[in-house]
């Protein structure tokens, strides 16, 4: 039994052994193993004889044996004669600063900072990696102006406190004004240090502080990009960089650098325009472009370098905003009557004068403010004076050109040329204007009404025309049928002519007939046949006559029959003798005409000798001269 418990209390104890090896390496042998991930940071308990056996005075960090936190680190590996008695291993993961950040680095032992640093200068110490040369080199302790680059380092953090920080980006059309907190003051009479080269964009510090760089504003910036700066050394403020449009110029007033030379000499008054580099006005501006301006240390001054258009309206402003602070000017005539007027001013600054300008007036507001303002104000109010709102108003004209001249002069004065001066829109009191509008208006109702009377004239004179050309159909109608009426009575004259000569002709046929017949009558019976003829013949040239006259040939024609009658009466008379030959005929017409033999009224003669036939023949001359007046009352008629 204590042979078996002796066997196997040998296989127990090993296999306990080999459970707590490394406590047993650790407890007799002094075996320390850091993991590759870690550093060991090792806290010395006491000290054995002959070594130190105390830190210096304000020292937390032992350089060189003493107890305490120690410098020198376990890197990863195996480590002996580390009793735990003596030594306390503590492991600890390596410093690691991510892509796109920077470690600050505070280091808690090291000597006492020089009065004014707020920074530690920076010593070899291979990234603070080893703590005895950071000491042994005089490091300082407090914050360091060295920073930790994005990797891995091993850092004693028993000596170091690393705090990640964000790396400085300055985007693009931006620039980063830059403010050092650490350095020597700043000289007399400037608002910013002195241009140092050499730190890389301010990311080297110690050397910046090396080379004399001054605290606060620097004339110097950071254009776009990613930058290593230690925030606790810089501060840095993004601004957008200074852009100067298309027309302008920018002149350049820079705040810092040294005194120089004023380049206008004796006749220019108003202030230096010096070269580029030294404080004030630069004589050279700045053309269109984007440029990385410290807005604390220069000031860029934009000068339109087109044509300027300047309003004194209230209803107007430009795109400039020059004139945002001009009105409408009122002003008050010789007659005492206010009104407003508003004005339009041109004027262009040349490249090469608008640095003069800026000197002279510090701004185009400023000039603005205190040359056109009260120049073109006064001007126009003592235009006004001299004259009455009407005179004013009719001779527009000729005071735009006045002043034009007047302004012109002025601001030759002030390195500004007047391109023209413009009077608006006039605003008369509105009693005034009641009267001139009350005026035009009846003076435009008198040419209207002139209008309209020559209007309905020529109304009158078109309807005139109209009319006579709605009556041309008429007229022509008319014409042709007076041209047809008078062509038909031509015509019935011709025919009643060609019938009167056919009548004539007849007649005078039936004339020579009778006249033939009366003949052979008269041959026959001797005297009554040629009286039958001759009465014939006078019948037919009656009837020939009348009828070629209209009424004439007719009665040509009884004057022919009776003619032509009378001589055949004649030649009855003859061959029968008087008495015979009027026995005859009053019984051939008692006979033909029924004619009473005792008559409804008796005409006796005078001498009581052939009564009864001379009483017939008086009725019978009566009817015969009754029935002419009847012909003739109707042809009269006709």
């Amino acid at each position: 039994m204590t042979s078996f418990l002796w066997s196997y209390g040998w296989l127990f104890v090993l296999m306990l052994a080999l459970i707590l090896y490394k406590q047993v390496l650790r407890i007799f042998f002094g075996m320390v193993i850091v993991p590759e991930d870690k550093i060991g940071l090792v806290t010395k308990k006491f000290v054995l004889f002959g070594e130190p056996k105390a830190l210096p005075d304000g020292r937390i960090i032992a350089t060189k044996g003493e107890a305490g936190f120690q410098a020198t680190t376990l890197a990863p590996g195996l480590y002996w004669w580390m009793w735990p008695w003596q030594y306390g291993i503590d492991m600890h993961s390596f410093t690691v600063i991510p892509e796109g950040k920077i470690g600050l680095v505070l280091s808690n032992d090291g000597a006492e900072l020089p009065t004014g640093n707020i920074l530690a200068r920076k010593v070899e110490c291979d990234n603070f990696q080893d703590t005895t040369a950071f000491l042994s080199n005089g490091g300082q302790k407090g914050r360091q102006t060295h920073v930790l680059t994005p990797g891995t380092y091993r850092i004693n953090t028993f000596a170091f406190t690393v705090t990640i920080a964000e790396m400085t980006i300055i985007n693009e059309n931006k620039v980063g004004v830059v403010t050092t907190l650490d350095g020597e003051p700043l000289p007399s009479n400037q608002i910013a240090g002195r241009h140092i080269e050499g730190h890389n964009n301010f990311q080297d510090v110690d050397s910046f502080l090396v080379h004399g760089g001054n605290r606060g504003l620097q004339p110097q910036v950071i254009l776009a990009g990613s930058y290593y700066i230690n925030p606790w050394a810089i501060q840095i403020e993004e601004i957008w960089m200074t852009e100067v449009p298309i027309g302008n110029v920018g002149v350049v007033i820079s705040y810092i650098g040294e005194e120089g030379t004023d380049l206008t000499g004796d006749g220019f008054k108003h202030g230096n325009i010096v070269s580029k580099g030294f404080k004030g006005v630069w004589m050279e501006p700045l053309g269109p472009g984007k440029y990385p301006v410290n807005k604390y240390t220069m000031k860029v001054e934009l000068v339109p370098t087109t044509n300027l258009v300047l309003n004194w309206a209230n209803a107007r402003s430009e795109a400039h905003a020059l004139d945002k602070n001009l009105s409408t000017i009122t002003v008050r005539s010789k007659d005492g009557f206010p009104f407003n007027l508003d004005v339009a001013q041109i004027i262009h600054v040349p490249a090469n004068e608008a640095p003069k300008v800026i000197a002279r007036f510090g701004s185009m507001t400023n000039l603005v403010s205190q040359v056109l303002e009260p120049t073109i104000g006064n001007y126009f109010r003592n235009s006004a004076q001299d004259s009455d709102v009407i005179s004013f108003l009719t001779t527009r004209k000729e005071r735009q050109q006045a002043a034009k001249n007047h302004i012109k002069e002025v601001l030759d004065e002030y390195n500004v040329y007047a391109v023209d001066t413009l009077i608006g829109d006039i605003v008369p009191p509105e009693a005034l204007m009641k009267t001139l509008t009350d005026r035009k208006i009846a003076e435009e109702e008198q040419k209207t009404y002139q209008t309209q009377r020559m209007a309905q004239e020529q109304r009158q004179g078109v309807e005139k025309e109209t009319a006579i050309a709605d009556m041309q159909k008429e007229i022509v109608k008319a014409q042709q049928s007076v041209e047809i009426a008078q062509r038909t009575a031509d015509a019935a004259v011709k025919k009643a002519e060609g019938d009167a000569t056919s009548l004539k002709l007849q007649v005078n046929a039936e004339a020579e007939a009778t006249k033939m017949r009366a003949i052979a009558e008269a041959e026959a019976t001797k005297a009554r046949a040629g009286a039958q003829a001759e009465a014939t013949k006078l019948n037919a040239s009656a009837d020939a006559e009348r009828i070629s006259k209209t009424g004439l040939a007719e009665a040509e024609k009884i004057m022919a029959i009776g003619k032509s009658t009378a001589e055949a009466y004649e030649l009855q008379v003859k061959a029968m003798g008087n008495d015979n030959f009027t026995r005859f005929k009053i019984t051939e017409a008692i006979g033909k005409e029924n004619i009473k033999i005792i008559p409804d009224v008796l005409i006796s003669g005078g001498n009581g000798t052939d009564g009864s036939i001379s009483g017939l023949l008086g009725l019978k001359l009566m009817d015969m001269l009754q029935d002419k007046n009847t012909l003739e009352t109707q042809s009269t008629n006709s």
